[in-house]
């Protein structure tokens, strides 16, 4: 076989043991009924869609249509159509700020109006269907009002997360030229830090070469600022009271395959990606997914700590859950400190909360501040019935921490079934997704079991199984692909044995609601996630499949460590170590080695500052446990364990792995000045003094080694 040839081994049989493998192989042979049934069923439409899938070229088989012939509005389906059926009166939004001492509530008979009210402000500064606004607001009920307002006229809107810097935001200006921007005059990050958004966006327009024609500025109590009219500046609440007696915008009827928005995520090149969201797929995929990976009913309570700006407070927060019609919480706060860290189970009794969406590393953060669960004994959360993790990889022993202060239940083995339930309640699992899927590509569907035994176990490490519509393949990956190499080589396409570690890609078509392209840019669309395997989307990641269908997502391609020509998965080493009892957290990047190529570099946080004194024995321990577990091939010693006060992280709670590898590299190259960073900082970095605390024990490492 040529190197040229594309081949793929026929997928593995896995058997259907549970009834959502069945469902998922039922999606996949016979795609085009099983979607227009759940476009039928789940959404309210202009005009029915009367075909699930079309290809305008079958040349290119990752552009495709999901509904082609189907009319809709996302904000009609979210909010109107309960209103309608006898719903307004049910509570739609529900806004908790811990650092304004501000709680508040809207009905859906409320939240309609507040929308109606702001689609005719937009109109006003004449955005119409198909023009972009950019949102650039803090989590207040306000940044829903504009989402949907966005969504019922037709304009696509593309929120940035409030205080980016404003050369990050005027990048995003450049590339989606939006003809109005939203924003608020701060943000509010604890009692005591106020961000002031506004000076950061007019920055950010002095700097974009594209200039929108307005900024609708809502003023905050915590910092009120003189508008300027005549830079552009309006004023919300007053274009809102002056458009109190004009006519309501009618709903925009739109063709399922119009963009419902654009959300920006980081691009390898350094120019952030555009991902583009088309309606009627979106709405499909989101109601699905709430129904049955969720398993959230109609008028439950349901909180996802996601900010507005990130794609999961895009599809759960927004428009998933109202959607749905559920209770949806928008949290102005974090998982510690706003006040301490019972925070999150204040809010999960205070509203009856039944799904709880976060990140795995608010669990670390959790853990670091209330190892015994002590806050968390303050609060009643028997009444949820399921907690979603996902974001990074979820730590087996981080999820059993969480398991035991959730439930009481200590589960030690490789797996927990939910046999000891009388009723399926806290049932906490990792899943995986991504900004492009827009919704959960692996999980275990809470929504199809109707009792405890019919609940998979979850599997300590696993996101869980494909969901519906989800082809999902592990790829076979070649020695010869190296760091320099990686993904430029044409290889032949063979898929991996169970068990075996490769690259995770999904077989075409994507299922509704993933990305249709990336904004103004199809060939870098198909370059970014179809080039190197020609009718698969390559999601960028590494992971695995087991022998009973079990996904297992270890890490981003570029997170592998090739030691000695063995490719090793960073989250293998990281979960060794974080079973050590006195590590809160740890992250492990490759370290350049003249001999080996790259050996793994731990950095890890400790539970207690104070036994700092004694970390040249927990290094050695880790050592040691990692040569046991992993194996004396991972070639970890002692000297690469480096300690440090914080992880690097975004304000959406992910590791910056890439940036502490940038550092890593930077100070082996030459001598640095400890009190220098050389690299620029990501823009989404939450807190730039952890930068400067890794740059410091890197040099001192560093200077040690050479002495």
């Amino acid at each position: 076989m040529s190197s040229s040839t594309k081949q793929v081994q026929s997928q593995r049989t896995v058997p259907a043991k549970y009834k959502q493998q069945q469902i998922v192989a039922n999606s996949l042979a016979n795609p085009e009924q099983f979607w227009l049934e759940q476009a039928h069923s789940l959404i309210t439409w202009f005009q029915k869609p009367t075909k699930a899938l079309y290809y305008k070229d079958p040349s290119k088989p990752h552009f495709v249509d999901w509904f082609p012939d189907g009319k809709l509005n996302m904000c009609y389906n979210a909010v109107d159509r309960h209103v309608e059926n006898g719903y307004g009166d049910q509570v739609a939004l529900i806004y908790d700020s811990p650092v304004t001492q501000t709680k508040r509530q809207y009905t859906y008979s409320m939240l309609l109006e507040q929308v109606k009210s702001f689609s005719k402000v937009l109109k006003r500064y004449n955005v119409n269907k198909g023009d972009t606004v950019i949102i650039y607001m803090p989590m207040i009920p306000e940044t829903l009002f504009a989402m949907l307002s966005c969504a019922r006229i037709g304009a696509i809107h593309s929120v940035v997360f409030g205080g980016f810097a404003p050369k990050e935001l005027a990048k995003r200006i450049d590339d989606c030229k939006p003809k109005v921007i939203l924003s608020a005059t701060c943000g509010i990050e604890r009692s005591d830090k106020i961000i002031e958004y506004k000076s950061l966006l007019d920055e950010a327009i002095k700097l974009s070469q594209h200039k929108p024609n307005n900024q609708i500025i809502f003023q905050r109590e915590a910092l009120n600022i003189t508008i300027n009219p005549s830079a552009g500046d309006v004023d919300w609440v007053d274009a809102v009271a002056k458009e109190y007696s004009s006519p309501d915008v009618p709903i925009e009827a739109l063709s399922s395959s119009d963009v419902l928005y654009m959300l920006y995520t980081s691009g390898t090149t350094g120019m952030p990606k555009g991902v583009v969201r088309t309606v009627g797929p979106h709405a499909v995929a989101l109601m699905y997914a709430m129904r049955t990976v969720y398993g959230s009913r109609p008028g439950e309570a349901f909180f996802a700590s996601s900010d507005l700006g990130w794609a999961v407070g895009h599809s759960l927060t927004c428009y998933g859950a109202l959607l749905n019609r559920n209770k949806t919480v928008v949290y102005e706060g974090k998982p510690v400190g706003t006040p301490d860290p019972g925070a999150f189970f204040r809010v999960l009794e205070e509203y009856d909360v039944k799904v709880f969406f976060t990140a795995p590393t608010a669990l670390m953060i959790l853990r670091r501040e209330d190892p015994n669960g002590e806050y968390r004994k303050r609060y009643d959360v028997s009444h949820v019935r399921s907690f979603f993790l996902a974001g990074e990889r979820c730590v087996p022993e981080i999820h059993r921490w969480w398991i035991q202060h959730t439930t009481g239940h200590n589960p030690r083995e490789k797996e927990m079934s939910f046999d000891h339930m009388d009723e399926l309640r806290c049932v906490s699992t990792d899943h995986w997704w991504q900004t492009e899927s827009g919704a959960p590509v692996t999980a275990l569907c809470v929504g199809y079991a109707t009792s405890p035994s019919e609940m998979p176990p979850i599997r300590f490490g696993s996101a869980g199984f494909p969901v519906a519509g989800v082809d999902l393949r592990i790829i076979r990956v070649h020695d010869d692909e190296d760091d320099e190499n990686y993904g430029k080589k044409q290889h032949d396409i063979v898929e991996a044995d169970p068990g075996e570690i490769g690259s995770v890609v999904i077989k075409l078509p994507q299922p509704p609601g993933a990305l249709s392209t990336l904004w103004n840019n199809d060939e870098r669309f198909y370059n970014e996630y179809f080039k190197r395997f020609p009718g698969y989307y390559a999601t960028g990641d590494t992971g695995l499949i087991d022998k009973d269908g079990y996904v297992f997502i270890l890490s981003r391609d570029d997170d592998v460590i090739n030691v000695a020509a063995h490719r090793l998965s960073t989250s293998a080493i990281e979960e060794v170590a974080t079973e050590h009892p006195y590590i809160a957290e740890c992250c492990v990047v490759p370290r350049p080695h003249d001999i080996k190529g790259q050996v793994p570099m731990v950095f890890a946080v400790l539970k207690n500052q104070e036994i700092g004194a004694g970390s040249a024995q927990i290094s050695k321990e880790i050592t040691d446990s990692v040569r046991t577990r992993v194996g004396a091939i991972a070639s970890l010693t002692p000297e690469n364990v480096v300690f440090i006060q914080k992880l690097p992280k975004t304000r959406s709670g992910k590791v910056l792995r890439k940036m502490i590898r940038t550092m890593v590299a930077a100070t082996l190259e030459k001598r640095q000045n400890p009190n220098v960073i050389t690299i620029e900082l990501p823009a989404t970095i939450e807190d730039p003094t952890v930068a400067d605390d890794i740059w410091r024990a890197l040099i001192i490492r560093h200077t040690k080694a050479n002495l």
